[in-house]
């Protein structure tokens, strides 16, 4: 599993996204999807190079069917097609872009299975969700916007490096650090480059920037991998900018604490994909009457004086250092 792509849950979100580790299947269950045997969840998520998160079940005799888009848009919707015609009991949906979540979810709707869509959402009138759970990404960018602004006096000049452009993540988190950006009226946006999530896009694109305005102060990456090119991008080019993100990833704590990037707002994607899963349970029960419609996680922020108070594991899952 490699770090590179950093989704949105985050994505982002980003982004991520979800992944369930093989839930425990303990026993049949009569009332199962398709008749007989194991209820299944179906899970459909953008990219499997992308942090896992993990929601272990452990005892209530469920199974789950993972599926990985590879950032195929088209892949995707084929998949979810491809899981509704195995009647899966739920899907818990993690999507390349609006596209794929407007799609699927209105083939999910024709099939009458309960969608729990996280990170991304389809528009307005383009399909029923049982759930929408996603960080609160307007806020997370408008909260690490601020908080780096006022780190470098509350003056200079700023790049944005963006994710996959449409994505929910990506419209959100320019929307938070712009709202950002008109409170704080010292601070001029003189570049934004689309970076994919990527470190390496991120990198390539630092170095454009740094080239055409050599006296950028600070950029945001709307991922931490992003972040992450754009601290290396300055790092070898000779110059020292101030360099946040958003994820929290076990690589951005490590790079916090080295001084090589300055801040994350760190999601709560373990959190998350629990909350997913035991809502595609009690959906599949006919328990899910009581969930909102709308559930959002906060973010914390990790700079240098409080990186070393939390724990990647917290927010990640227990195997979150492996995956390095």
């Amino acid at each position: 599993m490699t770090w590179q792509k950093a989704i949105r849950f985050g994505g982002a979100a980003a982004a991520a996204v979800l992944a369930v580790l093989p839930l425990a299947a303990c026993g049949q269950d009569s009332s199962a999807a398709g008749g007989g045997g194991k209820k299944v969840i179906g899970v459909s998520v953008a990219d499997q190079k992308s942090l896992f998160y993990v929601a272990e079940v452990a005892g209530q005799g469920y199974d789950v069917n993972v599926t990985s888009a590879n950032n195929d848009s088209s892949a995707q919707i084929k998949q979810v097609n491809d899981l509704l015609t195995k009647q899966i009991g739920a899907l818990i949906f993690t999507s390349q872009d609006s596209t794929a979540a407007a799609a699927g979810v209105r083939a999910a709707n024709q099939a009458q299975v309960p969608v729990i869509a996280v990170d991304q959402r389809p528009e307005s009138g383009q399909g029923k969700l049982a759930t929408y759970i996603a960080t609160d990404s307007v806020k997370a960018a408008h909260d690490i916007c601020t908080w780096m602004f006022k780190q470098i006096g509350g003056s200079g000049e700023l790049a944005i490096l963006h994710g996959v452009l449409g994505s929910t993540a990506e419209i959100q988190r320019t929307q938070g650090c712009q709202n950002a950006l008109k409170e704080n009226p010292g601070i001029k946006l003189v570049a934004e480059e689309t970076a994919n999530w990527d470190e390496t896009e991120a990198y390539k694109a630092t170095q454009n920037i740094l080239t055409a305005h050599p006296n950028v102060k600070a950029v945001f990456g709307e991922s931490d991998a992003m972040a992450l090119g754009a601290a290396k991008a300055s790092k070898a080019a000779g110059k020292q900018i101030f360099s946040v993100g958003i994820d929290g990833f076990p690589t951005m704590f490590d790079a916090v604490a080295s001084g090589l990037t300055q801040g994350t707002e760190a999601q709560q994607p373990y959190k998350m994909g629990k909350l997913a899963v035991d809502n595609a349970i009690a959906l599949m029960n006919g328990k899910g009457g009581d969930i909102p419609q709308e559930q959002y996680q906060d973010t914390v922020l990790i700079d240098k004086a409080t990186v070393g108070q939390n724990k990647v594991e917290d927010f990640y899952g227990p195997d979150a250092k492996s995956f390095k």
